[in-house]
């Protein structure tokens, strides 16, 4: 799967709701249902938006089984009810939810926050995704790599078909800059005046002694503005210092430029393709237009003058 990623942020769906709202007023739905986990978020933005009680179904996927999960009583008989859930996908969850709450007389419409060419149905309210791998807020803390394994071997045929959604566990996985970050940065003058022995005064700089307080365990890759052609110095310098086991993603100077656009460009698009959830930049404007460019990847811009690290984020204005 080589889908580009649609990040879905809260204010964005929150906003969709909205929009939505004239049209969903006009239903009289008597309760909004939301499967747990990835429909809650949504049924409680409509529930707000129409003024109408919010209730859960908890779905055993593998078991294809539904039950209601909720303090609330089911409704009665003839009422209707809007079914929420973040992603129509490829398996029976819609389907088999939608039997259940019919089965207890309910007239069911849907509302999804995705769906796509390969959706088994289409809600009735949804934001359409066709080509693009739709990321939501609360799957932040999935390890990408693996959920996108995941997806991989359910469109191959060697996954479970049943399932909407992978159940990877969740994990926190980081990538870092790299100068800045693990060793200081070479003023630009020096470049400037003999490329060949500022090269060579980086090469000899040792790891600063108090790296970000992540846990290294956690680092997958590092993800640097430094170009392609430098791999073989930067990466012997990784080995020497105990980082040469972690990914190593380079600038390509033919696809983003060396200014601070072009190596932040470079650094989103690497985190999003790499799959991490945290990005930890030595650069404050680079660290900006990173959380602009990757809005669900959570940005840290650490200052190690300061040993301080602050989590940026960035919407346009204007």
């Amino acid at each position: 799967m080589n889908k580009p990623v649609l990040p879905l942020t809260y204010e964005q769906l929150d906003h969709w709701i909205e929009s939505l709202q004239p049209a969903l007023a006009t239903e009289n739905f008597a309760a909004v249902v939301g499967i747990l986990r990835g429909g809650a978020p949504l049924a409680l933005m409509a529930s707000y938006a129409m003024d109408v009680p919010v209730a859960f179904l908890r779905y055993d996927r593998r078991a294809r089984h539904a039950m209601w999960d909720s303090s609330l009583p089911i409704p009665p008989h003839g009422s209707k009810v809007l079914l929420c859930e973040d992603i129509a996908g490829r398996g029976f969850t819609l389907v088999d939810c939608i039997a259940f709450l019919e089965q207890h007389g309910l007239t069911v419409k849907t509302l999804t926050g995705a769906f796509d060419g390969v959706s088994r149905m289409r809600p009735d309210y949804g934001r359409e995704a066709r080509g693009y791998f739709a990321l939501f807020p609360w799957e932040r803390q999935v390890y990408a790599q693996r959920y996108r394994a995941d997806w991989r071997r359910t469109e191959s045929g060697t996954g479970d078909a049943s399932a909407d959604e992978p159940e990877s566990a969740a994990q926190t996985a980081y990538a870092l800059d790299l100068d800045g970050i693990l060793l200081p940065d070479i003023p630009p003058a020096h470049y400037e005046a003999d490329l060949a022995a500022a090269l060579n005064e980086r090469d000899a700089l040792q790891p600063y002694a108090a790296l970000p307080g992540v846990d290294l365990e956690r680092v997958r890759a590092i993800v640097t503005g430094r170009p392609v052609h430098d791999r073989e110095r930067t990466a012997a310098w990784l080995e020497r210092h105990g980082f040469g086991h972690l990914e190593l993603l380079m600038r390509a100077p033919d696809v983003h430029d060396d200014t601070p656009a072009g190596a932040a460009a470079h650094k989103a698009a690497a985190a999003l393709r790499y799959g991490v959830t945290h990005f930890v930049e030595s650069d404050p404007v680079q660290a900006l237009l990173i959380a602009r460019q990757a809005p669900l990847l959570r940005v840290i811009w650490w200052d190690a003058a300061t040993r301080v690290g602050t989590m940026v984020g960035a919407s346009p204005w204007g």
